[in-house]
């Protein structure tokens, strides 16, 4: 067997199961099953066809790969392998070994001598090449609906939320309606638009309907109504800071403590700065009785620590999550080494290094997770492979 076939089905097993793993999460994806729900329309619906189609070929051509690596693994591992079974191995590695498609060529097409069928064929590395385009256009669909839909929806709900507490004390105080009107159209239009496109959706139709909820707003709301809102509002903003800051620190322990166990790179950082002088400075404002000043401020500095507040509880839960995903990996060595132990595969030649290689990956400081995960599967696939042939 030659060196250059041998390396490029390695490379293709090692490619194989980042694929098989990065398609299990691609079909777990939220937005991905919720683009699959959903009647869309608009971009999405163009986007998202594209996509499906781009997804069946994925797993078509992860399908024909397995099946090259089965091909030529047999050959491989052949004991006494002819100068024919050599030159297979390699062709089916190296050469076009991939059948695509066989397309009927119509009679009244062909010559003379014309073949009555046309084979498309390509490499194993052609088909890797073209599965991860494919892969690229799935995952760019499915992540931009589902930012979208994490960053409108709830944006969406919150301008309900106000129009609704506008709407209320307009009827109560007898104000004019027209304005919240016309804020309702806006809102159920881009609601509607934003379920079934999110790529298409505008998110200034959204900022649309803030200012006419501010308007409305301001319309009905009279001195004494907007002091009482307000201190609502700040004694709400003081709980969210006191949120923040608990997350703050909280975010500030997990980071340490994966410190030095990962790669910089790898670890979420704790974002900068403090909002509390803002809102001491807001708090100032309401002390001197300048509330008409506040309302616009204290939604920004809100919307602000919500941002905040959530880029800290996700950064904590990233770095906390790579603990837990080392110690996960750890228990699988421990678990398929013991396996291995059982039957009397320990020190079989062929699978500890691999084990050696996967425990040193995950006990180094710092640990790549990546490389960790692949060399716990590479022995993990070993040890199956091994314990079946033996069992044969």
């Amino acid at each position: 067997m030659t060196k250059q076939a041998e390396a490029e089905l390695l490379r293709l097993e090692t490619a194989v199961t980042a694929i098989a793993a990065n398609l299990v999460d691609l079909d777990d994806n939220p937005a991905r099953k919720e683009l699959d729900r959903s009647a869309l329309t608009g971009p999405t619906a163009t986007r998202w066809a594209d996509a499906t189609e781009a997804l069946a070929e994925l797993w078509e051509g992860y399908r024909l790969l397995t099946e090259v690596i089965a091909r030529a693994t047999r050959m491989r591992d052949k004991r006494w392998p002819s100068d024919a079974d050599r030159t297979r191995f390699a062709h089916e590695v190296l050469g076009e070994s991939v059948h695509l498609s066989t397309k009927v060529v119509p009679l009244a097409q062909r010559g003379l001598l014309g073949v009555s069928q046309v084979h498309t064929t390509c490499t194993p590395a052609q088909l890797l090449s073209a599965m991860e385009a494919a892969f690229a256009t799935a995952v760019d669909v499915a992540t931009r609906a589902g930012e979208a839909w994490d960053r409108l929806v709830p944006a969406a709900a919150e301008a309900a939320s106000a129009l609704e507490t506008v709407r209320r004390l307009t009827r109560e105080s007898g104000g004019s309606m027209t304005a919240i009107g016309e804020a309702d159209r806006r809102l159920a239009l881009f609601t509607a638009a934003l379920a079934t496109d999110p790529l298409g959706v505008q998110e200034r139709d959204l900022a649309a309907v803030r200012t006419l909820i501010r308007r409305a707003d301001a319309e009905r709301t009279s001195a004494g109504e907007l002091r009482e809102a307000l201190t609502q509002r700040l004694a709400d903003a003081h709980r969210l800071a006191a949120e923040v800051d608990a997350a703050t620190e909280e975010a500030h322990a997990a980071a340490e403590k994966a410190a030095d166990r990962f790669p910089p790179h790898e670890i979420a950082a704790v974002p900068p700065g403090t909002l509390r002088p803002d809102l001491v400075a807001i708090d100032a404002l309401a002390a001197a009785g300048h509330w008409p000043l506040i309302s616009s401020r204290l939604a920004e500095w809100s919307r602000r620590a919500r941002d905040r507040l959530a880029a800290l509880r996700d950064g904590a839960a990233r770095n906390a999550g790579l603990l837990a995903t080392r110690n996960e990996l750890r228990g699988r060595l421990d678990a398929y080494q013991a396996k291995a132990l059982r039957h009397g595969l320990a020190e079989q030649s062929e699978l500890s290094p691999l084990a050696a290689a996967a425990r040193e990956a995950l006990y180094v400081a710092p640990c790549e997770l990546s490389a960790a995960r692949r060399a716990v599967n590479a022995y993990q696939d070993a040890l199956t492979a091994t314990i079946t042939r033996n069992g044969r």
